[in-house]
């Protein structure tokens, strides 16, 4: 059987205009499917060239010339939608750790405009150990600055050849971060002050919100695609119908990217703040909160986490009574909005594995659900006993099942060495890992309570299962079951 590729499905030879730093499930059933809708119903006409973060493989990407398959399934306006479509705004992947020079080459590109990026919250990180010699930059914020500095001597600081940057890590003010440690690079650097003015006046860095549910790759629908249109597809993408594009940036970059022209659900809005805290807390902290505990009690899917008798009430009940809460929108619009939340995780089409979820937790936790335990504890001087019951999960799920999880190598070891200690106690690894501060951005262990609050419940989920655990939680989370640490 052919595999798809340029012989099987012609693709319009577009320029490449953008830079994507980001090969992942999420961002070509998103970016890129928002660049085809552009190309197919504006003026827009653009491409990206597609680098991994990390020492990706673009093998596959280059060998299906950047095609892809994208399924949408799920629901709008009471009726099934199930939608497939050929992706074809990818012009070419490129490794930076097998050709940092054709990484370079792409900003010496007159037609480039953009840069998109997904590296998820722990890649949008400042590296003091990147140097400009380095090939490549071991931080995306290193290889971006590179690449800039780059171009800026390549158009010889030409203003009219600065770049519209959009970064859709899930970090606050993503764009602003970038910006600042861009300009903190180069400093490092000891890079010409023309190019920090060139940064600064000739870039436009915006503030982003992403929302889309991308399981990814699936097998039934490969297998579907196979059967009906002939050819295979290594690359295939499955999402959800709903999706929403928030950017906080100048009136400019809404001309230059129409989107609202493509029809999609995108908004260029003065503020982007609340949107970020209701998506990131609700939808996002369901996610990060759901995960371990679900997976502990052998469940493999969002929607099978929603749909258990157990783990479904209680991550319900841990939203609307201590992350709402903390929320600076109308009680009513944020259980609105919850209740869509939950009818998505519903989606029958969705198979979203946990483990895919699972990839950087610890980050994940501390953008996505810390805040909701600090704002909670501010608020009514007492501990939100549900959200910290998702932490002594996390940290449990890292014990269970740390040599299969996806993270930084430096969380990875941290808590390992935290579990692996001479006759540890409960006590001593809740101590260890909470007062980390590389961790958890503070030192947890200085909330009150805290840390006696997650030895009680480590030990009574290693005593009596995760299952037990989180019926207790939803049923009785106040209990003193007396175990000892």
């Amino acid at each position: 059987m052919k595999r798809l590729s340029k012989a099987v499905y012609p693709a319009a030879p577009y320029p490449e205009t953008i830079l994507q730093i980001g090969e992942g499930n999420f961002m070509r059933g998103f970016i890129n499917w928002q660049i085809q809708k552009l190309n197919d119903y504006t003026d827009f006409k653009g491409r990206a060239v597609v680098v991994p973060p990390r020492k990706g493989s673009v093998t596959a990407l280059n060998e299906q010339d950047g095609l892809y398959t994208l399924c949408i399934q799920g629901f709008h306006e009471q009726k099934e939608v199930n939608e497939r479509l050929i992706i074809q705004s990818i012009s070419r992947g490129i490794s930076t750790y097998t050709d940092y020079e054709a990484f370079l080459q792409v900003a010496e590109n007159a037609d480039l405009r953009f840069v998109f990026s997904n590296t998820t919250e722990a890649g949008l990180a400042f590296s003091h150990e990147d140097r400009l010699e380095d090939r490549p930059q071991a931080s995306f914020p290193g290889k971006l600055t590179a690449f800039l500095y780059h171009r800026f001597k390549a158009f010889r600081g030409d203003h009219n050849k600065g770049l519209i940057i959009l970064p859709c890590e899930l970090v606050e003010r993503n764009g602003d971060r970038l910006r600042e440690y861009i300009i903190r690079m180069a400093n490092e650097w000891d890079l010409p002050l023309s190019f920090l003015t060139w940064v600064k006046e000739a870039n436009t860095f915006c503030n982003t919100l992403v929302d889309r549910i991308v399981p990814g790759f699936s097998k039934e629908a490969a297998e579907a695609v196979q059967k009906e249109e002939g050819y295979s597809d290594e690359l295939l993408v499955t999402a959800e119908y709903y999706h929403l594009f928030v950017i906080e940036a100048p009136a400019f970059v809404q001309k230059e990217l129409p989107f609202h022209d493509a029809g999609l659900n995108v908004l260029f809005v003065e503020d982007i703040s609340p949107y970020r805290m209701r998506k990131v807390r609700i939808l996002n902290g369901a996610h990060t909160a759901m995960v371990p505990i679900a997976y502990l009690c052998g469940l493999k899917t969002v929607k099978e986490a929603v749909n258990d008798e157990v783990v479904g009430p209680f991550i319900r009940s841990m939203l609307e009574e201590e992350v709402l809460p903390g929320i600076p929108l109308s009680e009513d619009e944020l259980l609105l909005y919850t209740q869509s939340v939950w009818d998505r995780f519903c989606n029958p089409f969705v198979k979203h594995q946990l483990m895919d979820i699972a990839l950087n937790g610890v980050s994940k936790f501390q953008t996505r659900i810390l805040p909701s335990i600090l704002h909670y504890v501010e608020l009514k001087s007492e501990l939100p006993i549900k959200l910290v019951f998702a932490l002594s999960s996390l940290i449990y799920f890292y014990r269970e099942c740390g040599d299969s999880l996806k993270d930084d190598e430096t969380v990875l070891a941290s808590m390992k060495a935290a579990w692996d200690q001479k006759n540890p106690s409960y006590k001593s690894v809740t101590i260890c890992i909470l007062s980390n501060q590389q961790l958890w951005g503070r030192n947890l262990a200085g909330i009150e309570g805290l840390t006696q609050a997650v030895v009680d419940q480590l030990t009574f989920i290693h005593t009596h299962g995760m299952k037990a655990a989180v019926h207790r939680m939803l049923y009785d989370p106040y209990e003193n079951q007396g175990e000892k640490a």
